[in-house]
């Protein structure tokens, strides 16, 4: 009996024979109790009459509210646009992004020319280092109305004024889906080309010497090959719908254009940080939280049964 390898988890025998690597362990458990679970007991906020400034009781002190704040949010005149601008950027985001993405990953992986798809990588990848106040900043300077789109626009007589990309809310929603774009085209061709890298190379060679052309193989090796990264991506970005690129949203952003700028992650700053509505705040940040949980949790429900493959 002595000589079978132990099975399962047990308390005192794995404490005494991994002392040293559970006081390795100890910093990072430190580190996530101290800054991602004891601040949540500040969601108590949303459900009572906490006031940072002029009230002087605290968070477990204040009455409680009877959620007079998520009363306050739905009814307020900002919370459907706001949730329309969400979603419409985030769905359009995911249904142009996704499939963009993937078929410039296809396209990169077929280039046979090393040292010019390491170029094409380099050019590509490059802007997600860039911070958005950077990024974001140059589109408005290319945006604007003397800017060079605008120019070659009127030089190529498309247009007879320039146009106020940034100005105009109806162009917000395509300005931000088209630079979010440009910004993580390469970086996220970088996770379909790792996993094409894991796909049996003998399959190519057998569908070759089948007679099958580079476009079927795409089809019906490369494509089902990639298909669980592809679904796992897909899940991250439908539980994703309620959270914007703050930064992004936050630099492009501007009274003009704030009828259909103003997403939920904006507004929570506005609302916390500008008008110290600590507890309103809490209370549109934990309602995000929840629907972002069943947004995960159905999502990756269909892709078990659609696919087969998912999160858990």
């Amino acid at each position: 009996m002595s000589s079978q390898k132990r099975k399962g988890f047990r308390l005192g025998y794995d404490f005494r024979t991994q002392f040293e690597l559970l006081i390795m362990l100890l910093p990072a458990v430190l580190f996530i109790f101290i800054f991602d679970f004891t601040p949540l007991f500040g969601l108590l906020m949303a459900f009572k009459n906490f006031e940072p400034i002029m009230g002087i009781k605290g968070i477990f002190t204040s009455e409680w509210n009877d959620f007079q704040h998520f009363t306050r949010l739905f009814t307020n005149f900002q919370f459907w646009p706001m949730v329309r601008n969400t979603l419409g950027i985030n769905l359009l985001s995911a249904l142009i992004g996704i499939p963009v993405t993937v078929i410039f990953a296809l396209l990169l992986n077929e280039i046979k020319h090393h040292k010019f798809k390491s170029f094409v990588q380099t050019v590509t990848y490059l802007p997600h280092f860039l911070s958005w106040v950077i990024f974001g900043g140059l589109f408005i300077t290319l945006l604007n109305s003397t800017g060079i789109v605008n120019v070659l626009l009127m030089e190529l007589n498309l247009i007879d004024k320039p146009i106020q990309f940034l100005a105009d809310p109806k162009y917000f929603w395509g300005v931000a889906i088209g630079t979010g774009l440009l910004k993580d085209i390469g970086w996220g061709a970088i996770l379909y080309l790792a996993a094409m890298a894991g796909v049996d190379q003998s399959l190519y060679e057998a569908a070759a010497i089948d007679g099958a052309g580079r476009i079927k193989r795409m089809f019906h090796i490369t494509i089902p090959g990639i298909l669980p990264t592809m679904m796992v991506l897909i899940i991250f970005a439908v539980s994703g719908m309620l959270n914007n690129n703050f930064t992004q949203i936050f630099v492009l952003q501007n009274p003009l254009n704030l009828p259909m700028s103003q997403v939920i992650d904006t507004y929570v700053y506005q609302t916390g940080l500008l008008q110290f509505q600590f507890a309103s705040a809490t209370a549109i940040g934990l309602l995000k939280t929840v629907f972002a949980l069943l947004l995960l949790v159905g999502a990756n429900t269909l892709s078990r049964k659609l696919t087969k493959t998912g999160l858990f």
